[in-house]
């Protein structure tokens, strides 16, 4: 049902299914909401609509239809029964529950429900042209890019970190008992000490040298990717760290990276530093000898 949806949003067509109970639903169902069956009947329905109910977008989000305020709806087709969401292009104030929208149609479609540039309002349907035979195979399969944005406010022990790694330095931290006890040093910190939730009241500064721990080496491509694989992830435990972090190894031929092989931060220039652990390009090897096994084996 879905591959016939979208094809016809291709040729500027809107289609529904009828279900057991009568109802047409748009966008299409795979299977009755009723009997559980798989449905069949394609139905034809408007590009006019009524918004059934509405939200007001004041600030567009990248990716969104509009990059001015817009109202997401939910729109009933006429010849529908259940309504479809999407954008409507109007003046902040003039859209209300009831109102009579159409779709307005890309340039060139492609067989996704972006193909519906967004609704405008009126009750008149936008004119179509009479496009040639679309000698293309059905749409079964879409690509939708997908993003999250994520807004965090940074406790007092990762400020601390972050803003040390601006100024070229690597900052963990430990709990300090009330009798000098001191805890183990967990780079990056966190807020409490996670085996006895003590809080981490001493920062520690550490060296930009450390040794592997363990590690994985990349050769699979995937999507975003930046590197080009092969490469190699490794934990490496900064001396003076009880616990390893995740970064690049590099400058070796990824089949030489082995544990226990000790390594050093490069950092990128001065200029580009931020607030951030990419600061360090990556880590490469220092010539050093390995280190024994029993200095790293409780850090695995």
């Amino acid at each position: 049902m879905l591959s016939q949806f979208f094809t016809a949003l291709r040729d500027r067509r809107i289609v529904g299914v009828r279900g057991s109970d009568g109802r047409v639903h748009v966008p299409p169902a795979e299977y009755d909401p009723v009997t559980y069956e798989p449905l069949t009947e394609v139905v034809p329905v408007a590009g006019v609509g009524t918004v059934v109910s509405w939200t007001w977008q004041p600030e567009p989000l990248e990716g969104q239809p509009l990059d001015r305020p817009f109202a997401w709806a939910l729109i009933k087709l006429d010849g529908a029964d259940t309504a479809l969401l999407h954008a409507v292009a109007a003046e902040e104030g003039s859209v209300s529950t009831g109102m009579r929208v159409h779709a307005h149609w890309v340039d060139e479609p492609a067989g996704a429900i972006t193909d519906i540039a967004y609704f405008l309002p009126g009750d008149t349907p936008e004119p179509v042209a009479d496009a040639p035979a679309d000698e293309r195979d059905p749409v079964t399969m879409l690509v939708v890019p997908s993003s999250i944005e994520i807004q965090h406010s940074a406790s007092l022990p990762e400020s601390t970190y972050l803003r040390s790694l601006r100024e070229g330095k690597l900052v963990g931290a430990r709990t300090v008992g009330p009798n000098g006890e001191k805890g183990k040093v967990y780079f990056p910190p966190k807020e409490a000490d996670p085996a006895t939730g003590l809080e981490l009241n001493e920062f520690v500064e550490l060296p930009d040298k450390g040794t592997v721990t363990t590690f994985a080496i990349i050769n699979i491509p995937f999507a975003g990717q930046r590197i080009k694989p092969p490469y190699v992830a490794a934990y490496v435990l900064l001396d003076g760290a009880d616990i390893p972090f995740l970064h690049l190894v590099t400058d070796i031929d990824a089949s030489e990276v082995r544990m226990g092989m000790r390594v050093e931060a490069v950092w990128k220039p001065k200029d580009e530093w931020g607030l951030g652990i990419d600061n360090i390009s990556h880590f490469r090897p220092t010539g050093e000898p390995d280190a024994d096994y029993d200095s790293y084996k409780h850090h695995l």
